[in-house]
């Protein structure tokens, strides 16, 4: 009981250190969506219960710090570097597109079944099971990474839901060619581009595995203390 007290307050501690961001749910944006995500951003830490659920070391790359895409990109630059693998990636033909889900139903399953243990652990039913048909959401945009033939090789889900924008589904075909770190890359620089965003979002740094914290902080994102709030 003492050693679990201990590491309570061991990471409140560190939680207390952590820079603060204030994000904002905007209801106009598609209110009952908004809602139901400032719901489950708020809601108490499945763990730590004195903690919101997405308030504990949010990963968040600050946009304002970027004028343009260029500025951002000579700070995840360096050996093995997201910079140089998204940079691989284009240049054997890569690129990102907006999707609709609808017209890669198969290619979405063979993603989601191309590998049974993702980050140390086995993929979910949900990801198993063939999904034939999506819905849209006003406040999400749905990304593809799709190689040379046109083949979705990895697709994002990311939510619009204020001042700030998250990633809600990452996942990928696992190839060494650098491409899931282009399609990170490229919208993280769209956000920037935009000009309409205060940060962006990659979930929380202690809730992931050490080899998904590394991925993460190859883009910029960094540990926040998240304050939410609704309009």
């Amino acid at each position: 009981m003492l050693d679990k007290l201990s590491r309570l307050f061991d990471l409140i501690v560190a939680v207390s250190k952590l820079p603060v961001a204030r994000l904002e749910f905007r209801l106009e944006l598609d209110p009952d969506n908004v809602e139901k995500f400032y719901e489950y951003f708020t809601k108490r830490h499945p763990r730590y219960k004195i903690f919101q659920n997405k308030a504990l070391g949010a990963a968040l790359v600050d946009l304002a710090k970027f004028q343009t895409r260029a500025e951002y990109m000579e700070t995840i630059k360096g050996r093995n570097s997201a910079e140089h693998h998204a940079r691989r990636a284009r240049a054997k033909g890569y690129r990102v597109v907006e999707i609709n889900r609808n017209d890669y139903v198969d290619q979405i399953h063979e993603i989601n079944n191309s590998v049974g243990v993702r980050q140390g652990r086995p993929m979910d039913a949900v990801y198993r099971e063939k999904q034939t048909h999506y819905t849209t959401d006003r406040s999400f945009k749905y990304y593809g990474v799709v190689n040379a033939a046109g083949k979705l090789v990895g697709y994002a889900d990311v939510g619009f839901f204020g001042d700030f924008a998250a990633f809600n589904r990452v996942i990928g075909m696992r190839n060494n060619d650098g491409a899931m770190h282009l399609l990170v890359v490229e919208i993280v620089s769209q956000a920037i581009e935009n000009r309409n965003l205060h940060y962006i979002m990659y979930d929380t740094y202690f809730g992931a595995s050490p080899g998904l914290r590394t991925f993460k902080k190859m883009f910029g994102f960094e540990p926040y203390r998240a304050k939410y709030s609704i309009r």
